[in-house]
């Protein structure tokens, strides 16, 4: 009983726990279910899907999708949204059934966006029909750049373009010094659309596509192999591959049972092979080992886990069938974006209900006439263009209408999966890690297809594995550069030759073995075109030989750097001249600057005059006495035997330069002349291809050369001969154009030079040299082989080996010096002193202008007074202005009493009393006017006598001076005080007196 009693208490006690906590929990509800039917509606935002619903891709896509909506819901629950998703079938990838869904959609379910269908050709057109219905549609798979949100507004890519693809593909090739690569894509918009991207980022780091090959997504294993087969025919070694998943694990199963997954190919692949590696089968991974591939990095945060193995879980429970479950890609990943963006974009504009405006328009004939237009779909494409989170994918930033470009991994397929081996960003290329600090600036070892030990070189010599045809032309004349022998005992020709030599020294530098067989082309004589042909019509995969470098050809083929000198030009005979002139003595010196010579020997002497003239009695005289002056001490100066004293400072220097101008005019001079009288001269029959065209001679040129268009071009049309060895060109310059022969040979350089070695006597190479760019080896157009060659070539030339090999076949350089200086001396021009000339010019002239500037700043006083004395007399003729310039070269015209010169003269004067006393009569002192008469002219020249001793004195005579008869006897020095003394010389002193005025 009392045990009852106790199970009651005990059961009552519980039962009252139990009611005390569900009491809250009541409470709670309650609240909530007022709460929400106190909140306003939810509105709600129709969005629609097209996928492939059939397919286990269409089943984890919506998945992840419903998933999507329901974590943002969760994440915001008093959202005033809620998008509504809407799935339509694609029917595996149909255009017009997506084209279908999406009418449907926008008609029936009047959806306010659409996110899809899955691939870019159904996104096209899907694109059209959101744009007319102001629909916005997001795609996170339609990554082709042929899908424009510039050109179709409504359209929003949340992926990446796939033209972002071709920088880092770029940068991996470049990595790796790959400088040419043979593009592979699928025959679709998706892979199309690439090409432009890829061919100018290719561009960027120095490589070309040599080859674009289109593969049909449907294409069978015929066609595949065919294709494969094509690309394995080409040099190059490096593939590019772009196409989906579906097509590229056909593709490379055909290349591995071809062999084209072996040792030496590269294959480096978009990001349609390594984001869907899961979706390839081992078999398929097992014939892809070695390709290099890209894909979007997404960075494995705690949300990402999360999602993964929440998504792992949705699809196990909701569809058991599918028992593929797979980890989730970057395309799923901004899938899940995607419905975040409409979702956080619907809640920020405030969409409504949806409402479509039916348009005004005639009759509909078809579903798409029927179509309204939304009137909230504006509101919404602004409001997700301007949204920005932190999504799965990463940041979510729409730029221009399409997520921005995240880092891309760069992976190796190994094994059974990819292998990580570095990133590339838009910042820092290629890295092996993500780190801000990160220097490695490389990828990590990679293992290329058949596991090399080393990087594969990217192309390979012969494509067909044989040995290179090396094509060489068959000579019959300068055969030193190629020379192709006669056949052997064993059915093989001995090609030997200065071009054969270097080609082989060449091979033996190159990083990689090159084997190669030459085969001689019998029709090169005819012309060197045929055998360029050679190679641009694949015939020959290289030539060799004394093949020139013109514009022309490398329209059609590769050339490496020239080997050999470059130009050409004529050459032609010499014939002796003997000169017999009696005026040869002239002919060293151009007629300019025997006239500039004669020029600067009168203007020194002028100089030289002026400034001594006032001060040194060298320097004075009658007229012609001072002309003559002039020129005597001018030209004395040739032969150094100038005799009269300077007493200027200014006039020495004058004299120092021209003496040295006059010392390197002379020795030039001497030493021009005795070239002219002592060395025989020998002088070109021809100096001007003018003169050929004047003349109307022949020329010569050697057989199958490339310069014979040029010299029609210049005139010579019917007028040329061609030859083919050395000496036929000594023959038919020998004769003449008159004698059936040639006035000139026009040849390229190295042909002349090789000529005129063997015939030193009698011709010689005259006028311009006409620029090429020598000879080179030719390959075909975007052969890799040229950049390795011609740094070969460099290489060599750096060495002693390529002089050996010249002097093997051409002989010791300059063997020939007789020649060139057989040539007769050319006289001597204006050009080659025109600096020495200048210099004593200008020093000349700054003396006289200095000397100038001194006199009227000396004698400024005197000037004024004699100008004024000029003008007011009542004699003379002529205007002001000429009686002033007779008075100033009057007064120059007098001795300077300043001068040291002439102050000793009167002091020596004034002590012996009488200045022709104690000294020999100068010029002006024949005169008989020195005897003593008391009061009479003792010691005087007669005024009438001083007048017209001087350039300047001639007609410049004052009346009061011809009336001036007395003169008082002179005074003693005791007696004349200084400042008297220095002031009375003036007319006196000029005809050497000492008597005063």
């Amino acid at each position: 009983m009392a045990r009852r009693l106790l199970e009651r208490s005990a059961s009552s006690s519980s039962s009252s726990l139990f009611l005390i906590l569900l009491f809250p929990l009541l409470a709670a509800a309650l609240v909530v279910v007022t709460a929400q039917r106190n909140a306003p509606p939810v509105a709600s935002v129709r969005v629609g899907v097209i996928l492939t619903a059939g397919s286990p891709i269409g089943v984890r896509r919506r998945t992840g999708l419903q998933m999507a909506a329901e974590d943002y819901y969760a994440a915001h629950p008093g959202s005033a949204t809620r998008v509504e998703l809407h799935f339509r079938d694609s029917a595996a990838g149909d255009v017009l059934a997506s084209a279908s869904a999406a009418v449907d959609l926008i008609k029936n379910v009047q959806v306010q966006a659409i996110i899809g269908p899955p691939t870019s050709a159904e996104a096209e057109f899907v694109v059209h029909v959101g744009s007319h219905s102001h629909v916005p549609v997001l795609s996170y798979s339609a990554t082709s750049p042929a899908l424009s949100p510039v050109q179709t507004p409504f359209f929003v890519r949340t992926a990446v373009n796939d033209s972002f693809q071709a920088a880092p593909v770029a940068a991996v090739l470049d990595a790796f010094s790959w400088r040419a690569a043979a593009v592979v894509y699928e025959d679709s918009p998706y892979g199309s659309g690439i090409l432009p991207s890829l061919a100018d980022a290719l561009q960027g780091v120095g490589a070309k596509i040599t080859d674009r090959t289109a593969v049909p997504a449907d294409a069978t294993d015929d066609r595949l192999d065919a294709l494969l087969y094509r690309l394995d025919a080409m040099p190059t070694r490096v593939f590019v591959v772009h196409m989906l998943y579906d097509v590229a694990g056909r593709f490379f199963r055909r290349a591995k049972m071809l062999g084209m997954m072996s040792k030496g190919y590269i294959w480096v692949a978009t990001d349609g092979v390594a984001t869907f590696m899961d979706r390839f089968s081992p078999e398929e991974v097992d014939t892809m080992q070695g390709v290099v591939s890209l894909r979007p990095y997404v960075q494995e945060t705690d949300a990402v886990k999360n999602f993964s193995a929440r998504f792992k879980a949705r699809l196990r429970r909701d569809y058991p069938a599918v028992d593929d479950v797979r980890e989730p890609t970057a395309l799923r990943f901004w899938a899940y974006d995607t419905v975040w963006a409409i979702a956080a974009a619907a809640e920020e504009a405030g969409v409504a209900s949806p409402a479509f405006q039916t348009p005004q328009t005639r009759m509909p004939l078809t579903d798409l006439d029927r179509l309204g237009v939304s009137a909230t779909g504006a509101a919404l494409l602004r409001s997700v263009l301007n949204t920005t989170f932190d999504g799965l994918a990463g940041k979510f930033r729409l730029v221009d209408g399409q997520l921005q470009p995240p880092a891309y991994e760069v992976v190796n397929i190994l094994g059974r999966g990819p292998r990580t081996v570095g990133f590339w960003t838009p910042e820092s290329g290629i890295t092996q890690d993500l780190n801000a600090g990160s220097a490695a600036r490389t990828l990590k070892q990679i293992l290329w297809p058949g596991e090399p030990r080393e990087t594969p070189k990217g192309w390979t010599v012969s494509p067909t594995g044989k040995p290179l045809r090396v094509d060489v032309p068959t000579k019959r004349g300068f055969t030193q550069f190629l020379d192709v022998g006669n056949v052997t005992l064993t059915g093989n020709r001995n090609i030997t030759g200065y071009c054969i030599d270097m080609f082989d020294e060449v091979m033996k530098i190159m990083p990689y073995p090159v084997s190669y067989e030459y085969v001689p082309y019998p029709e090169s004589s005819e012309s060197y075109e045929k055998l360029v042909d050679q190679v641009s019509t694949q015939k020959a995969d290289v030539v060799v030989g004394d093949v020139t470098i013109t514009a022309s050809r490398m329209e059609e083929v590769d050339f490496t750097m020239p080997f050999t000198e470059s130009g050409w030009s004529m050459v032609v005979a010499v014939q002796k001249e003997t000169s017999t002139s009696m005026w040869i003595f002239l002919q060293p010196l151009t007629t300019s600057l025997w006239l500039t010579s004669l020029a600067f020997f009168c203007f020194t002497g002028f100089v030289v005059w002026v400034i001594e003239h006032r001060i040194n009695d060298e320097f004075r005289g009658t007229p012609w006495q001072q002309f003559g002056l002039i020129f005597y001490f001018a030209f004395s100066t040739l032969v150094f035997s100038h005799k009269e004293k300077l007493e200027s400072n200014l006039s020495r220097f004058v004299v120092i330069i021209w003496v040295f101008v006059v010392l390197i005019l002379t020795s030039s001079y001497t030493a021009s002349l005795t070239s002219m009288l002592t060395v025989q001269k020998l002088q070109p029959t021809v100096t001007d291809v003018r003169e050929l065209l004047r003349r109307g001679d022949y020329i010569g040129y050697q057989e199958g050369t490339f310069i014979v268009p040029l010299l029609e071009k210049m005139g010579f049309e019917g007028r040329m001969r061609s030859y083919s060895t050395a000496d036929q060109y000594a023959d038919a310059l020998s004769k003449g154009s008159a004698n059936g022969g040639v006035a000139a040979i026009f040849d390229e350089i190295p042909y002349l030079k090789l000529f005129l070695s063997q015939y030193c006597d009698g011709f010689t190479m005259v006028g311009p040299i006409y620029k090429t760019d020598g000879f080179g080896f030719v390959f075909p157009r975007g052969s890799p082989m040229v950049a390795d060659v011609s740094r070969a070539i460099l290489t060599l030339a750096e060495t002693e080996k390529m002089a050996q090999i010249e002097k093997k076949w051409f002989g010791e350089p300059g063997a020939c010096q007789s020649q060139g200086s057989a040539v007769g001396s050319s006289n001597l021009s204006f050009r080659s002193f025109g600096g020495l000339f200048l210099i004593t010019g200008v020093v000349s002239t700054a003396m006289l202008l200095i000397y100038l500037a001194t006199f009227f700043y000396r004698e400024r006083e005197k000037l004024r007074a004699a100008e004024a004395a000029a003008i007011s007399g009542a004699s003379g003729s002529g205007s002001p202005s000429i009686r002033r310039l007779r008075a100033w070269a009057r007064h120059y015209d007098q001795r300077d009493p300043k001068s040291r010169t002439f102050k000793r003269s009167i002091d020596e004067s004034v002590r012996n009393g009488s200045e022709y006393g104690n000294r020999t009569p100068r010029w002006g002192d024949e005169s008989p006017f020195n005897g003593a008469g008391a009061g009479g002219d003792a010691g005087r020249i007669p005024e009438d006598a001083v007048v017209g001793m001087s350039p300047f004195s001639v007609s410049v005579s004052t009346s009061s001076e011809r009336n001036n008869n007395a003169v008082s006897p002179p005074p003693t020095p005791g007696d004349m005080p200084a400042s008297e003394f220095d002031g009375s010389f003036e007319r006196g002193a000029v005809a050497g007196t000492s008597q005063p005025r």
